[in-house]
């Protein structure tokens, strides 16, 4: 499946009753509140000492994944154009591959 295909797929169960405005709000708030889910699970296995429970964790990463399809299609963008714009501001970024000072560089255009 490509990254294009996943959106399509998965906006089949986005509700139609919403305006593209409160789909871009539900998709921005829905990325917050997974993320909480997903790092909750991160600091029970750091900080309680528990083991980590990859199969949650990654539940919770393909919810993530659904609220990123949102936003794109909320802004009417496909998710390969979002993913490779990435890409190309991380290779610009890290030329040469990771580098602590070039972590915080920011070039023109960069946000």
């Amino acid at each position: 499946m490509t990254i294009n295909e996943y959106q399509t797929l998965a906006m089949t169960t986005l509700n139609p009753d919403l305006t593209k405005r409160e789909v871009l709000i539900n998709s921005v708030m829905g990325l917050c509140g997974e993320s909480g889910e997903a790092i909750d699970i991160v600091k029970k296995w750091m900080a309680q000492g528990h083991e980590l429970d990859r199969e949650h964790l990654a539940k919770e990463l393909g919810d993530i994944a659904w609220y990123l399809a949102e936003a794109a299609t909320a802004l009417d963008l496909p998710l390969e154009e979002i993913l490779q714009a990435n890409i190309e501001k991380l290779r610009r970024r890290y030329s040469e591959g990771f580098s602590r000072e070039r972590s915080t560089l920011r070039l023109k255009g960069d946000l």
